[in-house]
């Protein structure tokens, strides 16, 4: 049965996701579709290039993805199809893609090319659903496609190496659900220069010393209950996709706050980590 995939940023309060959804299912007998996200933030290129590069490496070979963010047609933002690991990736030409693709090489790049097309403000029901379905039903892409040279590259975050390697500065890409906050620092890149050395985390005026593979690891169990951290503590962690991740233990961002407003954290700001 094929998958098609949903990320998007229309949230669920409208109508969009499932008109999106019922064209999907009037057009095939038998489809999976799978929402990713709608929760992207508005236009966010990079939170939702974050999401989706996390998320589409765990679906099988052939999968079809729709990209709903900043999608609306103009000489500037072309409607493409990307195969990159043997994925189908429906979207605008707005540099998610090059984002998603930072790490691997494209298999091709194509512009969509469908005969009396509708052009209006919602694309992803009018054309990517079309596609998708195409591409579901086993059809080739030729058919849906013209040849595309102009293919628009953003490049991401990169942290910097500073003070003979001593400091790492990165930033911040990623306000998760929980207001834990997702780095641009990699695991592989700090233990590249750690040593075996100590260290700090530094966001704002907080400093960290401690760096966990989970969320419980700041939990010392050989202590009284009473006497261990928990609740409410600010960690850090390699986060499942190798990340660094600043957290607040079981924290509830719609009521005592997460590391993001406790910490006083948002998107692009700065983290330190300083060998000692």
């Amino acid at each position: 049965m094929p998958i098609i995939t949903l990320t998007t940023d229309f949230g669920h309060k409208d109508h969009f996701v499932a008109a999106l959804k019922g064209t999907i299912l009037g057009a095939l007998d038998e489809v999976d579709i799978v929402d990713i996200s709608h929760g992207i933030s508005p236009f966010n290129i990079q939170e939702c290039a974050y999401v989706l590069k996390n998320a589409y490496q765990h679906f099988p070979k052939g999968s079809i993805h729709i990209v709903g963010v900043d999608s609306e047609k103009s000489p500037e933002n072309e409607h493409l199809v990307v195969v990159l690991d043997g994925h189908y990736f429906v979207s605008a030409n707005n540099g998610v893609m090059s984002l998603i693709a930072s790490d691997s090489e494209l298999e091709k790049v194509v512009e969509i090319n469908l005969p009396n097309a509708e052009t209006d403000s919602f694309p992803e029901l009018k054309v990517f659903a079309q596609v998708a379905c195409h591409l579901a039903r086993g059809g080739k892409l030729e058919v849906v496609s013209k040849p595309f040279e102009n293919f628009k590259k953003l490049k991401d975050f990169e942290p910097r190496v500073t003070n003979e390697g001593r400091t790492i500065v990165g930033n911040v890409i990623y306000i998760d659900n929980y207001g834990n906050v997702v780095t641009n620092i990699k695991k592989a890149l700090f233990e590249a220069y750690r040593n075996g050395r100590d260290f700090e985390i530094i966001a704002r005026t907080n400093k960290i010393r401690n760096i966990y593979n989970n969320y419980n690891g700041i939990i010392n169990y050989g202590l009284d209950k009473n006497q261990r951290k928990g609740p409410g503590d600010a960690l850090a962690l390699f986060n499942a996709s190798g990340y660094i991740e600043l957290a607040i233990y079981k924290s509830d961002l719609k009521t005592v706050g997460g590391a993001s407003t406790l910490l006083g954290l948002g998107y692009r700001d700065m983290i330190t980590i300083n060998f000692i």
